[in-house]
């Protein structure tokens, strides 16, 4: 009996799971979901930003927008295969040189350099290009990180050991910078890698605890002395309804996914993006989303979340290397916990702090530092064992497709 259920298919599963348990597995998901965001990214941006793009005063064209992002991809693409190909003790050996850089950068912002972008000092400008230091900061928390922990792995239990030099004062020079230019958002994306790193290395739940206390107190105290910020909180409360005033975005966000409902007004299509959203392009693009796709283009976006996610997961949970356990870690929370802010903000369980959809929104400074991380997680899975050897025993894509050519019979 046995045997008539094998034969009828019911030993496939084990198949499908063998297949899942291959060591290539972790490389090609992070490169698939990698590129299908990316891709879906730019056309999102494209449908969103040409009524932007035509409005600009620098500008006479409805692609502007778009071409930049796809330049700023094209961009992070080369960032992405460069991070891959490098070792992972190369990755150890550049985590405080990044961190050192960012923090050089994200000082400038201070100087003539440095520019407001509503309310938020967190901006260079180059005059040919403007940046965001402090994206490049959560690459080097990550990675510092991880490597101030790995050399203290047991040593992590004494609060002494797990704080001293990575949280006091590396993660909190970074973040306090961030801070002073008044950027929330970002500060919450900072504080959950370096909540990330430190829990994956194993520091002592009780500390979470007080670490969260202090930065909520933290935070509510910037809220109330910021009218912006308490404004956004009276939009999220209720108590600011006024669809003219502070309340427009987020009013008009939920108009764009309501009339989205089940299968969406049709890509190109949205209303909102008329003068109606702002931002449609960058922080309010998942709202375009919904209106445009519908309730499937919503669900396939955080569907794919999902499973950049679980392959993080799956990488910290298959590497024997506590570095790139704790990198991967970090990077994993920098990108999720941005897109549940994102997203949260959107649908109105949390209020708008305006940080970007990762891959999805335009911006380049997040684009671009986005997909290095990405590069780092694909150096960190061909580290895996039998990856590197799996992968470069296979073909190219231009050896596959020479080899399906008909050979050409000779004249002679």
């Amino acid at each position: 009996m046995t045997g008539s259920r094998t034969e009828r298919g019911f030993g496939a599963v084990p198949g499908w799971l063998e297949r899942l348990d291959r060591p290539v597995t972790t490389y090609y998901v992070l490169v698939g979901v990698t590129t299908v965001l990316v891709g879906f990214g730019l056309i999102m941006v494209l449908s969103a930003s040409t009524v932007s793009s035509l409005q600009a005063t620098d500008s006479g064209s409805a692609y502007s927008i778009v071409i930049s992002q796809m330049v700023f991809a094209v961009i992070g693409g080369i960032a992405l295969l460069v991070a891959s190909r490098l070792s992972v003790p190369m990755w150890k050996r550049l985590s405080l040189p990044v961190l050192v850089v960012g923090l050089v950068l994200q000082l400038l912002v201070f100087t003539p350099l440095g520019v407001d972008v509503q309310g938020n000092r967190n901006w260079l400008d180059f005059g040919f290009v403007t940046m965001q230091p402090s994206e490049l900061l959560k690459v080097g928390l990550a990675l510092s990180g991880a490597v101030i922990l790995s050399a203290k792995r047991k040593r992590l239990a004494q609060v002494g050991h797990a704080l001293v030099p990575y949280v006091f004062p590396v993660a909190m020079l970074a973040i306090g910078l961030v801070l002073l230019g008044h950027d929330l958002g970002t500060v919450l994306v900072m504080s959950a890698v370096v909540a990330g790193v430190l829990f994956t290395a194993g520091v002592p739940g009780r500390w979470f605890a007080l670490a969260a206390a202090g930065f909520a107190a933290v935070a509510t105290t910037f809220v109330i002395t910021s009218p912006n910020r308490l404004g956004r909180f009276d939009v999220w409360l209720g108590r600011d309804t006024d669809q003219f005033g502070a309340a427009r975005q987020s009013i008009h966000g939920r108009y764009a996914l309501a009339d989205g409902g089940w299968t969406g007004v049709g890509l190109g299509q949205s209303r909102e993006k008329w003068e109606w959203l702002s931002e449609p392009h960058n922080d309010f693009i998942f709202a375009i989303i919904g209106e445009e796709l519908g309730l499937p283009g919503t669900i396939m976006v955080l569907a794919l979340f999902v499973v950049l996610a679980l392959a993080c997961y799956r990488l910290v949970m298959r590497s024997s290397d506590f570095f790139v356990r704790v990198a991967t870690a970090g990077i994993m929370s920098w990108i999720i916990v941005q897109a549940m802010i994102n997203v949260g903000a959107v649908i109105g369980l949390l209020p708008v702090i305006g940080v970007p959809l990762p891959l999805v929104s335009s911006g380049g400074s997040s684009l671009v530092t986005t997909m290095l991380a990405l590069g780092i997680l694909l150096s960190f899975a061909r580290a895996e064992p039998g990856c590197a050897k799996a992968l470069s025993g296979r073909p190219s894509l231009v050896k596959r497709s020479f080899a399906v050519l008909p050979m050409r019979r000779s004249s002679r």
